[in-house]
C-alpha cells in the first residue's frame, strides 16, 4: 500500500497552519474582488474615472458604499481597480524575479567553478546597492533619453523592481543545488553520460523549486510596499490609472478634512503585505518537514 505522496504531506502541513489558511483565504478573497471590479462599476453604474466635483467628499450611501474622493470619484470602484493594479504587479514582479533568481542560481550551483564566482560576485554587487534609493533613480530616469523604448507605467515598475529583487532566490537556489548535485541520483546521471543542461533541468531544477516559491511569495508584499513608496515619491503608478500606493498619496494632504481616504487604501496594503508574509511561512513550514 502507497503512502501519502510528499506534496499530499505538504499540503497536510499547510493545512494544519491556520494563520497561513487565515491568509490565504483572505488573499484568494481580495483578488476575487480585485477580478470583479468592472463587475461593482456595473453594479453601481460608476465609471472609476469619472469626475464629479459637486459630489466631491460625499459619505457613503447606496449609491456610493465608501463614499467619494476629492474629486467625486467611487473610493469602493478605485479601490477594487487599485488592487487588480498593486496585487498584479506584486505577483508579476515576483514571478519575474524568482525566474531571474532561479536561472542564475541554478547555473551557478550546478556549473561550479568561474560560472559560480561571476554569478555570485553579480549578486553580491546587486545586494550590495541600497535598494530604495537606486529604485528611485531607476524610476526617475527617462528611458526615452537613455536610448530606451518608453514602457508603461506597470510594464516599467515591473522591470524595475524585477532586476533588483532577484538575489535571494539566487542565493537559496545556489545553496539548494550545490547540496543536490552532490547526491547520489545526480552523479549516477552524469556517470550515465547526461550533459550539464539535462542535470540542471531534470534533476536539479524540480528540487529546487520549493523554496524559490516560498522566497517568491515572502517577497510580494516588500514588492507591494515598493510600488506604493514609489507612488508615495510620485515615481510609481501614474493617476488616472488607481493604485493602492497612489491613493494613498493622493489622500495625504486631506488626513484632517477626509481621514478614510487614506485609511481604506493603507488598510488594505497592511493587510495585503501582512498576508503573504504569513503565507510564506505557512509554505516554508509545509515544505520542511522538520519545522
Amino acid at each position: 500500500m502507497r503512502g501519502p505522496s510528499p506534496q499530499g504531506l505538504a499540503w497536510t502541513r499547510f493545512r494544519r497552519h491556520r494563520l497561513g489558511m487565515a491568509s490565504l483565504f483572505l488573499l484568494v478573497l481580495l483578488a476575487t474582488l480585485a477580478l470583479a471590479a468592472p463587475l461593482a462599476e456595473a453594479w453601481l453604474g460608476v465609471d472609476a474615472g469619472a469626475v464629479d466635483l459637486p459630489g466631491r467628499f460625499a459619505p457613503p450611501s447606496s449609491a456610493h458604499p465608501l463614499g467619494t474622493d476629492e474629486l467625486g470619484r467611487d473610493v469602493l470602484v478605485r479601490l477594487l481597480h487599485g488592487g487588480r493594479v498593486s496585487l498584479g504587479v506584486g505577483l508579476i514582479t515576483a514571478a519575474a524575479a524568482a525566474a531571474i533568481g532561479i536561472a542564475v542560481g541554478l547555473c551557478a550551483g550546478t556549473l561550479g567553478g568561474s560560472v559560480d564566482a561571476l554569478l555570485m560576485r553579480l549578486t553580491d554587487g546587486v545586494i550590495a546597492l541600497p535598494l530604495l534609493p537606486l529604485l528611485i533613480v531607476l524610476a526617475a530616469a527617462d528611458p526615452v533619453k537613455l536610448g530606451i523604448p518608453e514602457a508603461g507605467g506597470v510594464a516599467r515598475i515591473v522591470i524595475i523592481i524585477a532586476l533588483v529583487g532577484w538575489t535571494t532566490v539566487a542565493r537559496l537556489v545556489r545553496g539548494a543545488a550545490l547540496s543536490i548535485r552532490a547526491r547520489d541520483f545526480v552523479l549516477a546521471a552524469t556517470a550515465l553520460g547526461a550533459g550539464p543542461v539535462r542535470i540542471m533541468v531534470v534533476h536539479i531544477l524540480p528540487n529546487v523549486v520549493s523554496p524559490a516559491i516560498v522566497a517568491a511569495t515572502l517577497s510580494v508584499g516588500n514588492i507591494i510596499l515598493f510600488e506604493s513608496a514609489l507612488s508615495f515619491l510620485g515615481l510609481g503608478i501614474q493617476p488616472p490609472l488607481p493604485s493602492w500606493g497612489n491613493m494613498l498619496t493622493g489622500a495625504l494632504d486631506l488626513l484632517w478634512s477626509a481621514p478614510t481616504l487614506a485609511v481604506w487604501p493603507g488598510a488594505l496594503i497592511f493587510a495585503t503585505v501582512i498576508a503573504f508574509n504569513f503565507l510564506g511561512d505557512a509554505l516554508q513550514d509545509a515544505a520542511d518537514p522538520r519545522a
